[in-house]
């Protein structure tokens, strides 16, 4: 999956559990930037790139998700 697919399915979950959801290009280095996910956050890589199993992973965990929701 790349960066913009999950962001978008963060998106879709978001409007789904009515939660906010918002990605700061500014508080990021490089083409990093940090995804927001009501209270709780993560770092988002390049959105162009794929991402490794493990790193969704970790940035499933940093929003309280689990891959069950994205699907």
């Amino acid at each position: 999956m790349k960066g913009s697919e999950f962001f978008q399915k963060i998106q879709r979950l978001g409007r789904e559990r009515d939660i906010a959801v918002r990605l700061v290009t500014e508080r990021g280095k490089g083409s990093h930037a940090t995804l927001y996910f009501g209270a709780r956050f993560t770092i988002v890589k390049d959105r162009k790139k794929e991402l490794g199993p493990g790193l969704l992973q970790k940035m499933l965990s940093d929003l309280g998700l689990d891959k069950a929701d994205i699907r």
